[in-house]
């Protein structure tokens, strides 16, 4: 009698928002075991994972602050005695927006240090054993505003093109290991930047009409998971609905 395969790991950071728990139950969806991050709300990852869990798949909590290196470091050595994680989903990040001339120091270094630090803080424990499976997938959440630019995020268009150089970066290093790096760049989402907009003004901005749908997103980030996607890697890809 054959054994059932064994179920990959997959970490999905900031997973108690809306396009993160899309990504979650997706990638739960198509057979990975998903560690659903928090940072203070464990509650809403907890009942994300109830939701997963009858739904048929397999998903567990866990709660801290990507910017805090040494809980993230902890948090994630904790996670490996379990065996390594091999997808990795750096969705966590945040805006606090302002024009830059009355930008606070703060507001520019906590964008920075969610996102940016946060892939550090998160990926660098990670990817060791990773590596020693010979399969892995990185995959980070960037933005339409690290390629266009968008006025009075300039922390947050910041943070986000610091993850596109990382990961071209990344995917160099790991090529030849069996593990890619890419990003995703949405442009406005129904779980994200179209909560600041409204009809007539989504229908100006994007050709299609519309806002995309975070199952979108979660598809395109399923697929850059998935074995088929294995020759992808190194590529920052947009999904805005025509925007660019």
């Amino acid at each position: 009698m054959n054994e059932a395969p064994k179920r990959r790991r997959a970490i999905v950071t900031g997973a108690s928002g809306g396009l993160g728990r899309a990504i979650a139950e997706r990638l739960a969806k198509d057979g990975a075991h998903v560690v659903v991050h928090a940072n203070t709300r464990l509650d809403a990852a907890e009942a994300l994972v109830a939701t997963i869990v009858a739904a048929g798949g397999s998903a567990e909590a866990v709660a801290f602050d990507v910017t805090d290196r040494e809980a993230s470091r902890a948090a994630c050595e904790k996670l490996l005695a379990a065996g390594p994680i091999q997808i990795v989903v750096n969705n966590a990040g945040l805006h606090d927006d302002a024009v830059f001339a009355a930008m606070r120091a703060e507001q520019w270094s906590r964008v920075i240090e969610v996102s940016a630090g946060g892939f550090f803080n998160v990926t660098q424990p990670l990817v060791m054993p990773m590596i020693r499976t010979r399969w892995g997938r990185i995959v980070n959440l960037s933005s339409i505003a690290s390629i266009t630019g968008n006025r009075g995020q300039v922390n947050y268009a910041a943070a986000k093109g610091a993850i596109n150089s990382a990961t071209k970066a990344l995917a160099l290093e790991l090529a030849s290991r069996g593990i890619t790096v890419n990003a995703v760049a949405p442009g406005i989402i129904d779980a994200g930047m179209a909560q600041g907009f409204d009809r007539a003004t989504i229908e100006k901005l994007v050709p299609m009409k519309r806002a995309g749908r975070a199952d979108e997103v979660a598809a395109l980030v399923a697929f850059l998971a998935s074995d088929e996607a294995g020759y992808i890697s190194g590529q920052i890809i947009s999904i805005n609905g025509a925007m660019i």
